[in-house]
């Protein structure tokens, strides 16, 4: 009798120890994994994971659980930086950001003067649906142009505002982040140096992969604008290329090339060459990503500038910093 009790505790003991190898180790109760995914927000967003399906997989036990050993020997905050900087290097991430990028232009016109742009440029997203944001950007040039001619310039004001709309998908397809909508032109030139005072519109497409520690893609747009002698027909392509460094630091290269349909063939590319490094940080709590680049214009129209110095500053707005 006493064999069989042992024999059948055995057995017992034998499917409980199968039965437990066979679940999964990280599996949770719901409120625990509400929990994970907020207290790892940033990083989850940042990949394009939306919050339902994050919680789903972590029902299921298809979560990594973090290393605790890495944990241990990363300092507080890395993980919530390195993903605030790659979304900071993403045009159409979800989430709000104010940057301020300065462009000083060296050697621009007849006299060979220093231009300086100023563009701020709000990134605000929206929620559609669970599928689909709206992300919205406002370029919104201040302009120092020199002297062009005896009778042009210096002149101080407004270039012309382009607000541009992508639609995308919460979720990467295939890795792949993108969006595409249009983007507009507005008369808002202070000055006939500053712009051409035509309302237009054009299509743009950005297309970008996160593979650490790369982040690279590409933003494309043209914008048609009036009609006869005075009109806009121009393309830009905004390659750009990131490679993420420890503590926040990152090189970088963000050239804007363009294409001026409306000139003669032998005036139409401006083709800039260079690069910079930038680095995330905080200012109390909130995040800001900072860089200089410089530029050589390879290929440039008569009159345009030889060099271009960029400085830029980005404030960040994660949820719950309004």
């Amino acid at each position: 009798m006493r064999n069989s009790f042992l024999h059948i505790a055995s057995a017992a003991s034998l499917g409980l120890a199968i039965a437990l190898a066979g679940a999964p180790a990280s599996a949770k109760t719901t409120a625990e994994c509400e929990r994970q995914y907020a207290a790892n927000k940033d990083t989850i967003d940042a990949r394009g994971q939306r919050e339902r399906d994050f919680i789903n997989a972590c029902l299921k036990g298809e979560v990594a659980v973090p290393d605790p050993v890495a944990a241990k020997s990363a300092p507080a905050g890395v993980e919530s930086t390195n993903a605030l900087r790659e979304a900071a290097q993403n045009p159409i991430a979800n989430l709000i950001s104010v940057p301020f990028q300065n462009n000083t232009n060296f050697g621009v016109g007849p006299y060979n003067q220093t231009q300086n742009v100023l563009n701020i440029q709000p990134v605000i997203p929206f929620k559609l649906s669970d599928d689909w944001n709206l992300i919205t950007r406002w370029i919104t040039p201040v302009v120092y142009q020199p002297r062009l001619s005896p009778q042009d310039g210096p002149e101080f004001g407004l270039g012309n505002i382009q607000p541009a709309f992508f639609l995308s998908p919460t979720k990467p397809t295939n890795g792949i982040i993108w969006g595409v909508g249009p983007q507009f032109y507005l008369p808002t030139a202070t000055d006939k140096t500053l712009g051409v005072n035509k309302w237009g519109a054009g299509p743009g497409f950005v297309a970008l992969t996160l593979q650490e520690p790369w982040v690279v893609g590409a933003l494309i747009n043209n914008v048609w604008a009036g009609t006869g002698a005075i009109r806009v027909n121009q393309m830009l392509i905004q390659p750009f290329v990131n490679y993420n460094l420890p503590d926040g630091w990152y090189l970088t290269s963000v050239p804007v090339i363009t294409a001026n349909w409306v000139a003669p063939e032998s005036n139409r590319w401006t083709v800039p060459l260079g690069g910079g490094v930038g680095r995330l940080f905080k200012v109390d709590k909130l995040p800001v990503n900072a860089q200089v680049q410089a530029f050589y214009d390879a290929v440039r129209p008569i009159g345009a500038p030889s060099w271009t110095l960029r400085f830029q500053l980005q404030f960040l707005f994660p949820a719950g910093t309004l």
